[in-house]
């Protein structure tokens, strides 16, 4: 197990794939030690899509966290309000900013019988977004490194600022267990 820790290190700090062996006997349910009822709903939510892979998924969390801390009902800034009272910025788990996806999230949720600051609609919202239909085939593939997976959440999600979505995504790795 430690040449597979070191590997799993090497791949993280690098754009170099894991070798596929070290997929083979990793169970398919990934667990955080420690992490929110959100956080917890999230990775449930993500494997039930079919994303297997702990990079993958650990960079999806990394990309949240950095966004809105899994807070759903979080305008740009820090406030929390239900989604029409955010009048500018981004909102919500990955801080929908531009009008068209602002806007897509509410009408989303009215056609669906959702509550656009609830985590349960905007999950089901992201997924259907054309940015992440775009991308969950990346997300999908086993073995990629962190770095290619990263690459692929800036397509769905067109970051301004990088911040610290690497360092959470390797601190999800690294926390995460099969269950």
């Amino acid at each position: 197990m430690k040449l597979l820790t070191g590997l799993a290190v090497a791949a993280l700090s690098t754009s170099v794939a894991l070798p596929a062996q070290a997929h083979q006997n990793e169970s398919k349910t990934w667990h955080i030690h420690g992490a929110s009822n959100s956080e917890s709903t999230v990775l449930e939510f993500l494997q039930a899509r079919g994303i297997t892979d702990r990079g993958a998924l650990a960079t999806v969390m990394g990309n949240i966290k950095q966004e809105s801390l899994f807070n759903a009902n979080i305008c740009e800034g820090g406030a929390r309000v239900p989604y029409h009272r955010c009048y500018s910025g981004g909102y919500g788990l990955i801080q929908w900013t531009t009008s068209n996806r602002y806007k897509g999230l509410g009408n989303f949720a009215t056609k669906y019988g959702g509550d656009p600051s609830t985590l349960k609609t905007q999950l089901r919202y992201m997924v259907n977004e054309g940015q992440w239909v775009g991308i969950e085939s990346t997300l999908k593939t086993p073995g990629l490194s962190i770095n290619t997976y990263m690459n692929a959440c800036y397509r769905w999600l067109g970051w301004g600022i990088h911040g610290h979505r690497t360092h959470y995504a390797n601190n999800y790795y690294h926390t995460m267990h099969n269950a």
